[in-house]
């Protein structure tokens, strides 16, 4: 993806750009970008870039908020790295849509928590992240393990977290 800035080229990137206005996901994407201390700018297809994302959570390379892809790097430094990558966040714009902004949370979460318990990472089993490209978002797809076996490896883990929320799993 060129990353030349532009407005939204297409019917579709308009729609989306309207769209994912109108659910809330792109303003609160901005907020975050803001409480982040990010630099925002605009990007290619109708996509806003924040750059220099300065607060602990999310841990990810980058992340996306509606039309919002951030990240604590630089998208030069990022896109070298990874020249797929802010296709892959592109087609996260496209599930905020779908999904009707916030309620993608709920959804990402979930597929999330399906993929720890399936494969022991947070992207080799979530429906979202497979959608976008797995490889284009820098992940490396790990095998899947049985239901009983990847419960059993993520309450391990929780049990040697030393913090209150795994001490409610002892």
């Amino acid at each position: 993806m060129a990353t030349a800035t532009s407005n939204p080229q297409t019917a579709g990137q308009w729609y989306r750009a309207v769209g994912n206005v109108a659910n809330l996901s792109t303003p609160i994407g901005v907020l975050v970008s803001i409480l982040g201390r990010a630099r925002l700018r605009r990007g290619p297809r109708g996509l806003l870039l924040a750059e220099g994302y300065r607060l602990p959570f999310p841990v990810a390379g980058a992340f996306t908020i509606g039309n919002v892809i951030i990240t604590k790097h630089s998208w030069a430094a990022l896109t070298q790295r990874f020249p797929e990558l802010a296709a892959h966040e592109e087609r996260h714009t496209w599930q905020y849509l779908y999904c009707g902004g916030l309620p993608y949370y709920l959804a990402y979460t979930a597929c999330t928590g399906w993929s720890m318990i399936r494969t022991g990472d947070r992207a080799s089993a979530n429906f979202f992240e497979r959608q976008a490209g797995l490889a284009a978002g820098g992940y490396t797809e790990r095998p899947r393990l049985g239901i009983r076996a990847g419960v059993a490896a993520q309450m391990s883990i929780l049990r040697s977290m030393p913090s209150r929320l795994a001490d409610r799993f002892r």
